[in-house]
Order: C-alpha cells, then structure tokens, then sequence
C-alpha cells in the first residue's frame, strides 16, 4: 500500500473515532479527535512540498476541516442549538475515505480555512530554538510575507435577561522587543480547567502601533458566552503571536489570561507568560521579570 494511501487511511480511522465518541456522548473525547484531525488536514493543505494530493483534493481536505472545527464548536456550545449535526458529519465519511478520487460536489457550503501556517502550542518549540533576534533579521528583508487571514472577531451575542456579557478591549502588550515583532496579533480563547475550548478561537486585526516597549492594539473583543453560563474554573485566554521570517510561520511568543474572579468592570493589567501556551494553568513560568505586562479594560453590559 502506497504512503498516501495509509495517510488516507489513518484519517479516515481517526475521523470514524470521532465520530464514534460524539454518537456515544463522549463530548471530550470527540472535540479532541476532531480537532486533531483538522489540524492534520490542515497541515497537508498547506504543505507545499507535497505532491500527494491536486489542489482540488487538497480544498476538499480544507473543507473537511473546516466542518470537524464547526462540529467541535457546536459539542462546545451546548447552549447553542447545534450548528453542525453528527449526521452532517457522516456525510463527510465516504468524500474522506475517497478522496483520492472524489469528484463531486462538496455537500456543504463551507470554505476551507485562511492558509496560513499554524503550529499548535508548544509545536514550534520542535522547529526552532528561540532566537529572539530572528524577527530583528528578518525586519529589513524584502521577503513578501505570505497573505494572513484579517481579524476573525465576532460581534457581540444578543443579550438575554438577567445575563451578563463581557467586552474586552485588548489597549496594548509590553515587551522588551516590541519593535520587532513582525505582524503581531492576539487570539483570543475561553477554555474550562481542563484546556477544553468553550468558544471558537477569535484572533485580532494585526496591530500597526509600536512605540517603545509596548504595541498597541486598541481593540474589543467580545466573549462568545454569558458570564453565568461559564463553568467553574474557566479562563480567558490571550496568546500574543508574530510573524517569523527566517522560519515560515506564524509563532506564539507569549500567552497571557484572566480567570473568572478578575472579571469586573474597569481596567485590568494581567501578566505575561513563557510559550508554551499553558492551558491547563499547571506549570507556569513569567515571561520577564521586567514590568511588562498585557494592558485590558472589561466593559460588562448586563440586561436586566
């Protein structure tokens, strides 16, 4: 059997695995399942040394990945009617088992994620040894940076009575080397204790503010859920990510977040912390022991 045959085979066993999770209940399970497969598939769309697979199999491959990201929103969501049903899911199988010679029409509407390359936290740490001057070098160069998706924020949800809704405006980051971040941006995520993600990842417009230490952002975000409905444990994450030349891709240099008793009216200062993004919050270690830190002001709108 060919290697690219086995690959297609592999997928489509983690793609029935998910899907056997999410038939039997096993929320978690299938969220991981299906977000491990979207990131696989993603890395294939956008490898550009493989010949594996045409460009037509390849955004057909965008696409499934597209669907597993909306599915795993909706089992995060529970609030929300469902976006994304299993059935639609299984639809998806025989074009994943075939997609070598799949040749009709995609059965959803969907786009293939903005190609850019995306490492999952701590996956660059393979990739380089941190250079902090890598940016420096690459400041001057005439290399056209390759195209990045613009800020994928949402607006704010309709309020409800007696519910409470967070926006955040992300002011600005302090950091040693400010001036040399290439293309620099926030995600933004909301995860429970266990580093499960309880909303769909939003990211900001790139800012084009630096001055000093500090870039400027000067940007809402608006959280994707009532304040109430979070559970227990939650945080807020923020992952602040540029753009490296010299290695092709999109890092996060540092991540920072806000847990549920910090949530209040007004102007907040949370500090910086060393990648790998620590979701879980077990084995934190401080970015800089400068007074550096990321700058928030929470705007809470409460209908009553």
């Amino acid at each position: 059997m060919s290697d690219v045959n086995k690959t297609v085979q592999k997928w489509h066993a983690s793609f029935r695995k998910g899907t056997d999770f999410d038939s039997w209940g096993q929320l978690v399970e299938a969220i991981d399942e299906y977000q491990i497969l979207a990131r696989q598939l993603q890395k294939e769309v956008q490898s550009t040394n493989s010949s594996d697979f045409t460009e037509e199999q390849k955004k057909n491959l965008g696409k499934i990945a597209t669907c597993l990201e909306m599915r795993s929103a909706s089992l995060q969501c529970t609030q929300s009617k469902e976006e994304f049903k299993l059935e639609d899911m299984k639809k998806l199988e025989l074009i994943i088992m075939n997609i070598l010679t799949y040749n009709k029409e995609f059965p959803f509407d969907v786009q293939p994620v903005p190609l850019r390359k995306i490492l999952a936290p701590g996956e660059e740490e393979n990739l380089e040894l941190e250079v902090e001057d890598d940016a420096a070098a690459g400041a001057g160069s005439t290399e056209a940076f390759p195209p990045r998706a613009p800020g994928t924020l949402l607006p704010r949800l309709p309020s409800e009575p007696g519910m409470t809704l967070l926006t955040v405006r992300i002011e600005k980051i302090g950091l040693k080397d400010a001036g040399q971040c290439i293309d620099p941006y926030m995600s933004i995520s909301v995860k429970d204790m266990n580093g499960v993600d309880l909303n769909p990842m939003q990211d900001t417009p790139v800012a084009t503010r630096k001055e000093d230490t500090y870039i400027h952002f000067n940007v809402d975000v608006e959280i994707q859920r009532h304040i109430e409905k979070l559970p227990k444990g939650a945080a807020i994450f923020f992952e602040f990510k540029h753009y490296k030349p010299k290695k092709r891709f999109t890092s996060t240099k540092c991540f920072a977040f806000m847990e549920m008793d910090e949530i209040k009216s007004g102007p907040i200062v949370i500090e910086l912390y060393k990648k790998p993004t620590d979701f879980k919050r077990k084995k934190l270690q401080l970015l800089t022991k400068k007074p550096l830190y990321l700058h928030l002001n929470q705007t809470l709108h409460k209908d009553s």
